[in-house]
């Protein structure tokens, strides 16, 4: 079994998920009292928080590089970065490394290029759905069409991440607004819509909508797992 790296606390609410998607997964496969060996680095989101919405890009980027070697150096054979909107300084992450990025965006389109979607709705914080460092790459090595809420539906979509979701809380009132933002975007012709946040899989699942989700926190730890019990 490989050692997977995890470069999280961003929030560490949606690490945990990471951390117990894995294992169980691990468990599953492998039965008895089997795990996964993982090297866990998790920041401090407030430091990451602020530098983000100052635009500070390069200041999180040298964070997170740094604290990627650190996981590199603990054993792991390749990284997952649990943040969709941190992979906004993904090159640079693999630039300072010397083992495997499991891109996330990858990992959830390849899932939806296998399913026959090619026209999706993206939910997420605001740097993911308004910047193209994620719909560009999905849109360019996928072909994939990728649509975005109303401005005024992107703010709210992004406040309930920063302002409950990243705190744990998770209320019934901002699911209704998920749900019926996701609604608008099926009207307006997407066939899907991606989780584009870690924390989102806490407010919304596959049984509270007819509308196939791709929840970008369980494909990622998915894929980690069949890399780590694929044999060399």
């Amino acid at each position: 079994m490989k050692t997977i790296g995890l470069l999280g606390g961003m929030s560490w609410e949606s690490t945990s998920y990471y951390y117990r998607n894995i294992n169980e997964s691990i468990k599953a496969s492998l039965g008895g009292l089997h795990s996964g060996k993982i090297a866990l680095y998790s920041v401090d989101f407030a430091e990451i928080e602020r530098l983000q919405h100052a635009g500070d890009w390069d200041a999180t980027a040298e964070i997170l590089s740094g604290a990627a070697k650190k996981v590199e150096a603990a054993g792991a054979d390749f990284l997952l970065i649990c943040t969709n909107t941190m992979h906004k300084v993904a090159p640079q992450v693999q630039a300072a490394i010397n083992i495997p990025l499991l891109h996330l965006a990858d990992a959830t389109a390849q899932n939806l290029v296998d399913d026959g979607i090619t026209k999706v709705g993206l939910l997420g914080t605001g740097f993911t759905m308004e910047q193209d460092f994620y719909k560009g790459r999905l849109r360019e090595h996928f072909a994939l069409d990728v649509m975005v809420p109303s401005k005024a539906d992107c703010k709210i979509v992004h406040d309930i991440i920063y302002k409950e979701l990243c705190l744990g809380q998770v209320k019934d009132a901002s699911r209704v607004e998920y749900l019926r933002i996701i609604e608008q975007m099926v009207e307006a012709g997407a066939e899907a819509v991606i989780l584009g946040c870690t924390e989102i899989c806490m407010l919304v699942t596959q049984a509270d909508t007819d509308t196939k989700l791709y929840d970008t926190t369980a494909i990622h730890a998915e894929r980690a797992v069949t890399l780590a019990l694929e044999k060399n």
